[in-house]
C-alpha cells in the first residue's frame, strides 16, 4: 500500500475513533462527571495549584525520583509540542475559528481528568527493579479495577502507548522540525533528522532524572519567549480581537466556510477537529501525563494531581490560546497560498500569522524557533512515557534497547511525510485514550473520597510532609501507598 493508500485508511479509522459517537462524547462527558464528582477542583483550586508547582515546586522529605516541578515540566515539555503550533492551525483551518472554542472546553473539562489520572498515576505508583518510581494507567487500571477486566484495560493501554510514542512523540515532532527548518533555513531533513537524534541519544541514556533536569531549565524560557511574542501581536492587532471572539463562538455552533481552497465546515467538524486537536495538545484524558506524575516527589497524590493539572492550563488556555487568537485575528486561518491557488497548508500557518504580526521575518523565526524547542522536549517526554509501558511490558531489561531505538526513530520521522504520521497519531491517541477513560470512570469514587479528605486539612495546599503524615495517619491504603505496596481497593471502593 502507498502512503497515499495508508493516509486514506489511517483517516477513516480516526473519522470512527474521534466521529460523534466514540471518543468526542467520552472525552468531554467524562471531563464533565469528574468536574462535578470533584466539585469543580480545576477552577476552585486553581490558583493554589499554581502557586504548589511553579513556585513552591517541591516537597521536601517527599519520596520519588524528580521534583513536583521537574515533574510538571515533564509532562509540559510532552504536551507543549506540535500541536499547539501545526496541530492548533490544523484544527482551525479545517474547523474553523470554532474549533478553537472546543479546544478550550476540552481543556476546561480535561483539567478535571487531569487531575484524576495524575493523582491516580502516584497513588498507584511502584517501585521498579532500578529503584526508580513506575506509574500510570498501566498500572493504575490494574491495581484499581480488581479482576481480568482491570489487567486487560492496563495491557491495552501499555500496548498503545509503546505504538503511540513513535507517533504523537516522535515522527509527528521529528516532522514538523524537518518541514519548519528546510521552509525557513533550507536545512536539509536528512541533517535535521541527525542532529535531533543525537541530542535525543544524549539526554535520554541518563533517564528522567537527565530529562528533569533538561526540561526544567528551558520549557519555562520557550513558552515564556512565545507567549510573550503572540501577545506582541495580539496587541498590535487589539481592534481585530472583538471580531475574531466573535467568530470563534459564532462559528462553534454553526460551522463555517471561507473562500478559496477552504471547504465548507459544519459544526460536527468544528467539534471534531476542536476535540481531536485539543486532546493532541493538552492530553488530558489520555493517561500519559500520570507516568510523569508518579516520578514526582510527593508528600500525597492529591498535591501532584493538583500540580498536575495546571498543565492543561498552561497549555491549552494559554499557549493554545495565544496561537489560535494570532491565526484568527491575523485573518491567516483562511490566507490563499499563491503557489497552490488553495488554503495555507497548516504546517506553514502560524508562521505566516505570526510574519504578518511582527516586523520583518521575526514572526517566521519564533514560530520556527518555537517549534523546534516545542517538538524536541516532546521528544524527550514522550520517550519516558514510553520506556515505563515497555518497563511494564518487557521488564526493566528492555528500558536501555528502547531508549535507543526511540532515538533512531527520530531520524525516520524527518523524511516521512506529514499526513501520514498525522493520522497514524491521531488513531494511537484514541487508543490510549479510551481505556483510561472507562478506568477513570470507574475509579471516579475513589479519587472523589481521597480528594475530599485530603482537601478538608490542606484546602491551601501548605501543609508540610509532616503535617500531611499526622492527619492522613490510620487513613485507609496510607501505608501502602507509603511504602509503594499494592493498595487494596475493595469492589465497592471502585464503583462508588
Amino acid at each position: 500500500m502507498d502512503l497515499t493508500g495508508l493516509q486514506t485508511v489511517l483517516e477513516q479509522i480516526s473519522g470512527v475513533i474521534w466521529g460523534p459517537y466514540v471518543l468526542i462524547p467520552l472525552l468531554l462527558g467524562t471531563g464533565l462527571y469528574l468536574t462535578i464528582r470533584l466539585g469543580g477542583l480545576q477552577f476552585l483550586r486553581l490558583g493554589p495549584a499554581l502557586r504548589l508547582g511553579l513556585f513552591t515546586r517541591k516537597d521536601p522529605g517527599a519520596d520519588g525520583d524528580i521534583s513536583q516541578f521537574q515533574a510538571l515540566t515533564t509532562a509540559l515539555a510532552a504536551t507543549v509540542g506540535t500541536g499547539n503550533i501545526v496541530g492548533v492551525a490544523t484544527a482551525i483551518g479545517i474547523g474553523g475559528p470554532g474549533a478553537l472554542f472546543w479546544m478550550w472546553v476540552t481543556g476546561l473539562l480535561g483539567m478535571a481528568s487531569k487531575y484524576s489520572e495524575a493523582f491516580l498515576g502516584v497513588r498507584f505508583r511502584k517501585t521498579d527493579d532500578a529503584g526508580e518510581k513506575s506509574g500510570g494507567p498501566q498500572y493504575y487500571l490494574e491495581r484499581g479495577i480488581p479482576g481480568g477486566f482491570g489487567k486487560f484495560l492496563a495491557l491495552f493501554f501499555a500496548v498503545a502507548a509503546v505504538i503511540a510514542c513513535f507517533g504523537i512523540g516522535n515522527m509527528t515532532q521529528g516532522n514538523s522540525i524537518a518541514t519548519n527548518l528546510q521552509a525557513s533555513f533550507s536545512i536539509p531533513t536528512w541533517v535535521t533528522g541527525i542532529v535531533l537524534t543525537v541530542f535525543a541519544l544524549l539526554v535520554l541514556v541518563g533517564g528522567i532524572k537527565s530529562i528533569g533536569r533538561v526540561t526544567a531549565g528551558f520549557v519555562p524560557i520557550m513558552i515564556i519567549l512565545y507567549v510573550l511574542g503572540a501577545l506582541y501581536i495580539l496587541i498590535v492587532n487589539v481592534g481585530a480581537l472583538p471580531a475574531a471572539f466573535a467568530q470563534i463562538f459564532t462559528d462553534a455552533f454553526t460551522g463555517t466556510s471561507a473562500v478559496g481552497g477552504f471547504a465548507g465546515s459544519a459544526i460536527i467538524i468544528a467539534v471534531q477537529y476542536g476535540v481531536a486537536r485539543g486532546i493532541f495538545s493538552n492530553e488530558s484524558g489520555m493517561g500519559s501525563a500520570a507516568i510523569a506524575a508518579a516520578a514526582a516527589k510527593t508528600s500525597h497524590p492529591v498535591r501532584q494531581g493538583l500540580v498536575s493539572m495546571t498543565q492543561t492550563f498552561i497549555d491549552t488556555i494559554i499557549v493554545v490560546s495565544c496561537t489560535g487568537l494570532v491565526i484568527i485575528a491575523t485573518g491567516t486561518w483562511d490566507d490563499i497560498d499563491p503557489a497552490t491557488g488553495e488554503q495555507i497548508s497548516p504546517a506553514l500557518m502560524t508562521g505566516a500569522a505570526f510574519s504578518h504580526g511582527l516586523p520583518g521575518d521575526w514572526g517566521h523565526y519564533i514560530v520556527t524557533i518555537g517549534l523546534v524547542m516545542f517538538a524536541g522536549s516532546t521528544i524527550l517526554g514522550w520517550s519516558y512515557y514510553g520506556e515505563r509501558n515497555i518497563e511494564r511490558l518487557i521488564g526493566r531489561r528492555a528500558v536501555m534497547p528502547f531508549r535507543v531505538l526511540f532515538s533512531l526513530v527520530v531520524f525516520i520521522g524527518c523524511t516521512v511525510q506529514l499526513g501520514v504520521v498525522w493520522a497514524f497519531s491521531d488513531v494511537m491517541n484514541g487508543l490510549m485514550a479510551l481505556p483510561n477513560l472507562i478506568g477513570l470512570l470507574i475509579l471516579s469514587g475513589l479519587v472523589a473520597r481521597e480528594t475530599k479528605k485530603y482537601l478538608d486539612n490542606d484546602p491551601k495546599l501548605r501543609a508540610s510532609t509532616d503535617e500531611v503524615e499526622a492527619f492522613m495517619a490510620g487513613e485507609p491504603g496510607w501505608e501502602e501507598w507509603k511504602t509503594q505496596a499494592v493498595p487494596v481497593v475493595r469492589d465497592s471502593d471502585a464503583a462508588r
